[in-house]
């Protein structure tokens, strides 16, 4: 089955095809365990080093996985896998999304202190109240939470009375949605959110420029911590669900 490749082109790199090809031809399977690291260089020809290599470009590709004290074994194409590199993606885009949440709210919410409207920040209040009622249903309506506690954030916007930044609300709704999503199913996330609305709200309400923008970045960035956690979580279900394929067991 293991054949020579000492004088064949790139060492590690036909070394990685030839095992590709072992998999594709299922002469190995998802979780069989490779030979040692010293008994595939004996068998290819080869050095340890240049197995090494092979390995390591392979568990980058998702193709092997290594367990330390274990062995290298076969990984299987899998939901779980294809979860692992959506929470990769979803990781960055995350982190983009929060970066113009900030850049959007924090100087909104400086600006609707500023501005002191009082029709809107009454507008601003009104869909907080709303909010906190919905909160405290039992059982809780995630969809509508999600739709209400985007429409504060909407309000606060408003009440900035910036008309370019009105031009971008469509956008920041989606955003807001998004962000949403990840965040608002973590435990203890809806009381530590409505802690930090009602402070926001608080020092718009007051006037108080520096103390809105400092409320609304720790908010924004409280929310980011969540969704962390959020795809933290996730990311630990895919790796158990791989785990049973890497050992050869079966899973339960």
């Amino acid at each position: 089955m293991w054949k020579s490749v000492a004088l064949a082109g790139t060492v590690s790199d036909r070394i990685a095809q030839q095992i590709l090809k072992l998999i594709a031809a299922e002469e190995i399977k998802p979780g069989d365990r490779l030979p040692s690291e010293r008994d595939l260089a004996a068998l290819l020809g080869v050095s340890r080093p240049s197995v090494r290599e092979a390995v390591k470009a392979l568990e980058a590709q998702g193709r092997l996985h290594v367990r330390h004290g274990q062995g290298v074994f076969v990984a299987a194409p899998s939901a779980a896998k294809d979860l692992r590199a959506a929470l990769a993606l979803q990781e960055l885009t995350l982190g983009e999304l929060f970066l113009m949440r900030d850049v959007l709210e924090v100087p909104a919410a400086g600006w609707a202190a500023t501005a002191g409207d009082l029709q809107r920040i009454a507008a601003a209040a009104a869909a907080l109240d709303e909010l906190d009622r919905a909160t405290e249903a039992n059982p809780t309506d995630f969809p509508l939470l999600q739709q209400l506690d985007a429409a504060f954030h909407m309000r606060i916007v408003e009440a900035a009375g910036n008309r370019f930044l009105r031009q971008t609300l469509g956008v920041l709704q989606d955003m807001l949605a998004t962000s949403m999503e990840t965040t608002l199913l973590v435990p203890g996330r809806l009381a530590k959110s409505r802690i930090e609305h009602e402070r926001i709200l608080a020092a718009v309400q007051r006037g108080d420029r520096a103390g809105a923008r400092n409320a609304a970045r720790r908010h924004i960035h409280s929310a980011q911590a969540a969704a962390r956690v959020r795809l933290q979580d996730e990311r630990r279900q895919a790796d158990q669900a791989l785990e049973p394929l890497a050992t050869g067991s079966p899973a339960s």
